[in-house]
């Protein structure tokens, strides 16, 4: 096994985990009364993510590793890990909103409104690069990029929809 395929092995992995922790999440707040928000974009996501991780596993399992750039992949990690721990139970790969619960405003949340986007967009970015592949990385940030802004305008429409019910204090 090569470091490329080990290092795609792993985040692999990763995603599958997230995936699982993910739809138990959603599950969970769905029984507490979330409700999704902007379904329709999210398998664009799913593709966009998809083909990122296949096209890295096509091309690159057999390339060297560009070691500044997987320091620089790992170091996101670390956000990525402050991100899940300060959602909790909250954190899904989908839009899905608490009614009568406050924004999160922990964490990495106190700096950025949306540091979970900006994670991916980094690594969408600098995994390719970590395997000496640039065109992949501009050609998925540009359609991670394309995704995202749909998803944010989504996003901030429905949080900012829950907050004005909180703020009212109506249903």
């Amino acid at each position: 096994m090569t470091a490329a395929e080990l290092i795609l092995a792993a985040v692999t992995l990763q995603r599958a985990a997230e995936l699982v922790v993910s739809r138990r999440n959603t599950h969970k707040l769905m029984a507490c009364g979330a409700v999704e928000v902007g379904p329709g974009h999210y398998p664009f996501i799913v593709a966009v993510h998809a083909a990122w991780l296949i096209s890295l596993w096509g091309f690159g399992r057999q390339q060297p590793v560009n070691i500044v750039a997987l320091v620089g992949y790992l170091s996101l990690q670390g956000f990525r890990f402050w991100i899940l721990w300060t959602l909790g139970p909250r954190w899904t790969t989908r839009i899905i909103v608490l009614p009568k619960q406050p924004l999160v405003s922990a964490g990495p949340y106190r700096f950025l409104s949306h540091p979970n986007y900006a994670v991916v967009a980094g690594e969408i970015a600098v995994l390719p690069l970590a395997l000496n592949l640039p065109l992949l990385a501009t050609i998925f940030t540009i359609l991670n990029t394309a995704v995202l802004a749909i998803r944010i305008r989504a996003e901030n429409r429905a949080l900012a929809a829950s907050c004005d019910t909180i703020m009212s204090g109506t249903p």
